[in-house]
């Protein structure tokens, strides 16, 4: 029997954000995940998303649980993770549809985050989307005191962490010619942001 990690909140959060990629995926054919953690959502979504490919990614040091929820499953459209540092990953230009990723950025340092957010721009085609899944602040606030308290938690124990801004995100995909598209609200105080890479005749269009 394959002994698997199990992540409670991922388990929680799966058919909310299953609800939001549903419409946000549906033209989509493949989607990188970056920091697919335990793989669980990468299971879940696959399995209801199965017109497109779901790559999974993350350290190298994750691997093993990735492999064992991919094990388990035994999805075609699931393939092998890739081994990715958002600080020095490098892949194909216009490689995937969509880009994926949930909880990362308050977890990162914002350094990580723009470096996150330039892969991103990298491998997207044109009018590809990143959906990003966590708790931001917005107009400089949190959305609750828990959302509050949780980013001092954050930077208590590493003061590179911290919820992130959703102007600078913007500014951060704006570098990538990418433009926000919509914001969802989610449950547990978290939001689900998806962005959209333009095509240059639109870019020269809002110049």
């Amino acid at each position: 029997m394959i002994v698997k990690p199990f992540a409670p909140a991922t388990e929680r959060n799966s058919q909310p954000i299953l609800d939001v990629i549903k419409y946000e995926l549906q033209d989509t054919k493949s989607v990188l995940e970056i920091g697919s953690g335990t793989g669980q959502h990468a299971i879940f979504f696959a399995a209801e998303l199965e017109h497109l490919t779901w790559q999974t990614s993350d350290l190298e040091e994750n691997h093993n649980d990735i492999h064992a929820w991919l094990a388990d499953a035994a999805l075609s459209n699931l393939p092998k993770p890739l081994s990715i540092d958002v600080l020095t990953a490098e892949l194909p230009a216009k490689s995937y549809d969509a880009v994926f990723s949930a909880n990362t950025a308050h977890i990162m340092s914002f350094a990580a985050v723009q470096k996150m957010f330039s892969l991103v721009a990298s491998v997207l085609d044109e009018d590809g989307v990143f959906c990003l899944y966590g708790p931001f602040r917005e107009n400089g606030e949190f959305n609750t005191a828990s959302n509050a308290e949780f980013h001092r938690m954050l930077q208590r124990r590493d003061p590179v962490m911290g919820i992130r801004h959703l102007e600078d995100l913007d500014q951060c995909a704006a570098s990538g010619d990418m433009q926000r598209l919509r914001l969802y609200a989610m449950p547990a105080n978290n939001f689900l942001v998806v962005w959209k890479k333009m095509a240059s005749e639109d870019i020269h269009d809002n110049a």
